[in-house]
């Protein structure tokens, strides 16, 4: 049976890594550009989904990147039994932003990249937009690693696994964390709809 393509990709994409992390820990300026081109774009969406702010992201994802620099000799290979290099990476940008959260209050929602719409309809498009405020703004309000959770299931689409891998949990307290994600951000937005009605019935 062949191997499915994007497993595949993925295995290739994770040697690729491997080989530049090598020449990164040797003091090769031009790997970590390669491999900055390769996860800045995915670091700095990440990083802006937990903080709500693109300026932010994108200070937390040069951080991210000198720590690469400085640390490179710490990570081990894969084949080696080691992690791979993205989820060492988002590891990384998740304390990272979990020390900005800490530092300060959540930023302006409006900084959140939405995903694209393609409908044309102006209307539709406006109400879109309001849900999406609504649910970054509801998404403020989880604790950290709630968010984190959420962000990196929901939003960035990784397994389970490789976001309780990249939060230093086990799947089980990841499902955990999920579950009442979940549930306060569902609370927080029929919170809000009740509201809404009520001050239309007024």
């Amino acid at each position: 049976m062949q191997e499915p393509l994007n497993i595949t990709q993925n295995m290739d994409e994770a040697r690729d890594d491997a080989q530049l992390m090598s020449r990164i820990a040797t003091g090769d300026q031009r790997a970590l550009q390669a491999l900055m081109q390769r996860h800045l774009g995915r670091t700095v969406r990440l990083a802006a989904r937990v903080l709500g702010s693109t300026a932010a992201a994108e200070d937390v994802a040069q951080d991210a990147f000198i720590r690469v620099w400085k640390h490179a000799d710490r990570w081990q290979n894969p084949d080696e039994a080691g992690a791979k290099f993205s989820t060492w990476l988002y590891r990384i940008v998740l304390n990272l932003c979990i020390d900005e959260k800490r530092k300060k209050t959540f930023g302006n929602i409006d900084d959140v990249p939405e995903q694209a719409d393609g409908a044309p309809d102006a209307e539709r498009q406006m109400q879109r937009r309001e849900q999406s405020a609504r649910v970054q703004a509801a998404l403020a309000e989880l604790p950290e690693r709630q968010r984190a959770a959420f962000v990196l299931c929901f939003y960035e689409e990784f397994s389970n696994r490789e976001a309780a891998d990249m939060l230093g949990i086990s799947v089980k307290a990841l499902e955990s964390l999920l579950v009442r994600a979940r549930k306060t951000l569902r609370d927080i937005l029929q919170g809000e709809r009740d509201g809404s009605e009520q001050n239309i019935g007024g």
